[in-house]
């Protein structure tokens, strides 16, 4: 997802439509957004009064943080021959915590270490 456009952009927009300089499409091209970027600025300057974006929404939580990467680490420097899958089960059963496949191979990746015979981390 791209930045959000800069407040000074957004604020030349808002004067621009207010001195009636065209009309929400002929603005949108003028400026090169979309005319739904234009309307829903428009809906959120008059509710709100502002033209500051919107805060980011979050995105979802990481099963796998740094306070867990030492566990990884103890784990594939006990039996480095473990398969992935391998790893993810002992990880469960020591943490509680259940990850796949490939959070456990971003994981191992991080953490500059090679599983089985895949020393690829890409």
């Amino acid at each position: 997802m791209p930045a959000p456009l800069s407040i000074d952009l957004r604020q030349r927009m808002i004067t621009a439509y207010e001195a009636q300089e065209g009309s929400q499409r002929q603005l949108a091209k003028r400026f090169k957004v979309s005319l739904s970027f234009i309307r829903d600025l428009m809906r959120h300057y008059r509710g709100t009064g502002t033209v500051q974006p919107k805060p980011h929404g979050g995105g979802a939580v990481a099963k796998l943080g740094k306070e867990q990467l030492p566990i990884v680490a103890a784990l594939v420097t006990a039996q480095p021959d473990a398969v992935l899958k391998e790893l993810c089960e002992r990880f469960a059963e020591r943490t509680g915590v259940k990850v796949s496949v490939s959070t456990m191979q971003q994981a191992v990746c991080r953490l500059r270490l090679s599983v089985k015979k895949n020393t690829t981390c890409g």
